[in-house]
Formats: C-alpha cells, structure tokens, sequence
C-alpha cells in the first residue's frame, strides 16, 4: 500500500524523464524479488528500456525464478538473465548469495531490494467494512493499518521475521555487496551505483520503536518493518555517498499481487475493483496493477542519483485514467533516529557475522 498524497505530491503530476542512464552504459540489476509481482514489473520495463541488460533474479522460490526468467527471455531474448537463491530472512543464505555475486560480478549498477512479507492471521472484516464506509477510508485503503491480524514468527537465527525478511537480510546483502557497488567496485568505471527500497504507506512512525526495532512487543510488525526501511535508507546516504552508492525509498501503490491476494481473497479484489478505480479521483496511489506500481523504482533508474534528495520518498500513483505517474513526499524520519538504527543493524550484523563465519 502506499502513502495519502502530501502537498507536494499534490504539485507534481508526474515527475519530467531525464535521458535514459541505463541506454548509455553496459548495466548489471540485481533484483531481490519473489520472482512476480512489483519485481516481475520492473525487470519487464528496465528490459523495454536496455534489451540487452543483465539482470540477475534473486528469489527464494527456484522454481519461480526460473519461470520468471523463461518469461522475460520470450520478451527480451537478447537479455542475459542470471538466477541466484536468497532467502533473505535466513541469514546463512544472504552471506551464500552474495558471496556467489561477488565472485561473479565485479560491479553492480542497481540493487533493488523488493523482497518482503506480511505474515498474517485472519482479516478484521468488520473493521474493513466500517472503515470503507468512514471518513477515515482514504487512511485505511493507503495505510491498510488495524485491517489485517498480524503474527510474527521466529526465524532459525532467532530473529522476528518480517524484521529479517524485510529490514535486516537486505542490510546484510547491502554490506556483504558493498565492494560491487559505488567507486570502490572491482570494475569501477567511476560509476555510482543505486540501492532502491520497495517500502509503502504502511510505513507509520507510531507503530516503530528504536527500543524494539524487531517489533517483538507491537502487533504492526509489517508497518514497522516499512518505517524502518525508510530511516535505513535516509541514512545509509549519510555514510555511503561518499563512495558512490545512492539510496531511495519508494512506494508502488496499492497493487494486487500474489502477497496481497494472499492477505485478502481474490474474490474480495475483484469485487472491489471498481471501488478502487473510482477512488483514484481522490487516492492516486490506488496504482492497482505491478506494471503501474513499478513506475517509481523504474523511473529512479532513469536518473542522475546525485541530483534526487535523499529525504525524499518516490511514489507510484495514477490519474483517475489508469496513467501512472511519479509523484515525492518528504520522508517522515529523523537523521539522529535514522543512525541510531543503521548503528543497531551494524552491531546485530557483526554478531551475526560471527555466527555464520565458514558461510561468507
């Protein structure tokens, strides 16, 4: 789901293409992803741009991979489509997966860190229907907050794991990466590199905490998990920059994908679907398919990262045409909460580190 439009989202209908950055060099993407959805999407559209990229699927599920990668082959035949297992809420597969990259790879021009759950319990539909029918329903249909019964499970590194899945494992694949990306990489042909959150309106600052960044004791392990990504991101500009590597958080809309109709029916989207399209005239983020949702993370691509501000979250939206759009809003972080975080991860990373020497 994705974030109520802000004033300056209101001013920008549609953010200007500047020439297109993938056509002027030889790129390599690396695409966290479930190999469907959002980042089926923006494989699909950063091929239509580079028919010859490389492009490197991560996927926990080989079997989707692979069908992914047959189906962009099809489209895109003179593409070179790689496949490497991750599992990024386990952390022995991180460090697996990205010591095969760094081995095969010697720089890595785009890291798009999509990959993420929402472990879930039931729906509250009785909320869902009053909240419809509120005035709070343009909060509830971009935010989804109080709607969906969360549980939270333990990974077999004893961490929470919407905080593994979606926060810690793409920090740990970041830093492992951190030699393939920026000025510093291998093959560095003074080329900045962009690491690009998928993140989401869910992201509300009132169900995180820096005194339980895993979410242990809340009951909104997903919001928390999407704030998080945005104070990571806004921060790892203030340490990474420097060398080279650009972070941006973004937002696809409300999009119906294989995780959402996991959470709600399809019967249940389907029916809504004319809702949802008719309140474009009020919420643009009801994006509701991956092609229009991918439209930010594809777009960031197409830009010069040093010009973008850092404080700044890209988000997919739609005229009341079905037109996708880039629109921005400021994001709602603190710099000093923001490298409190980044400090924690950093110290939970070592630890792990130490845990998993013989994987790295």
């Amino acid at each position: 789901m994705t974030a109520a439009c802000s004033q300056s989202c209101s001013q920008l209908r549609g953010l200007p293409d500047v020439p297109v950055l993938l056509e002027q060099v030889s790129s390599f993407v690396l695409a966290s992803t479930k190999g469907s959805g959002i980042g089926l999407a923006v494989c699909e559209q950063l091929l239509g741009i580079q028919p010859t990229l490389t492009l490197c699927l991560a996927c926990r599920n080989e079997e989707r991979a692979k069908q992914a990668k047959v189906h962009l082959l099809s489209l895109y035949p003179a593409a070179v489509i790689d496949i490497v297992i991750l599992d990024t809420s386990s952390i022995n597969s991180v460090l697996e997966a990205a010591k095969s990259l760094r081995e095969k790879y010697g720089h890595i021009n785009y890291l798009y860190l999509n990959a993420g759950i929402m472990e879930t319990g039931g729906v509250h539909w009785n909320k869902i229907f009053s909240e419809i029918f509120s005035k709070r329903c343009a909060y509830a249909l971009t935010t989804g907050e109080g709607l969906i019964v969360q549980k939270n499970s333990l990974t077999k590194d004893g961490l929470m794991k919407v905080f593994a899945t979606n926060v810690f494992g793409h920090y740990v694949l970041l830093k492992e990466l951190e030699t393939c990306l920026g000025f510093e990489s291998k093959t560095n042909q003074g080329l900045a590199s962009q690491v690009i959150w998928t993140s989401s309106s869910n992201a509300q600052e009132q169900n995180f905490s820096l005194e339980d960044i895993q979410h242990e004791k809340g009951d909104e392990p997903y919001s928390s998990s999407k704030y998080a990504t945005d104070m990571l991101s806004f921060a790892l500009n203030q340490t990474l920059n420097k060398k080279g590597i650009y972070s941006h958080s973004t937002c696809p809309g409300l999009v119906v994908t294989n995780m959402t109709t996991g959470i709600l029916p399809a019967w249940f989207w389907f029916l809504i679907l004319p809702f949802i399209l008719l309140m474009r005239l009020f919420i643009p983020s009801m994006t509701n398919s991956p092609a229009k949702g991918a439209k930010a993370l594809v777009w960031l691509s197409q830009q010069r990262p040093e010009t973008l501000d850092p404080a700044t979250k890209y988000l997919s939206q739609c005229t009341i045409t079905g037109k996708p759009y880039v629109a921005t809003e400021k994001l709602k972080v603190k710099m000093d909460d923001s490298l409190n975080l980044l400090n924690q991860l950093e110290e939970l990373r070592q630890v792990s580190l130490n845990r998993h020497v013989d994987s790295r």
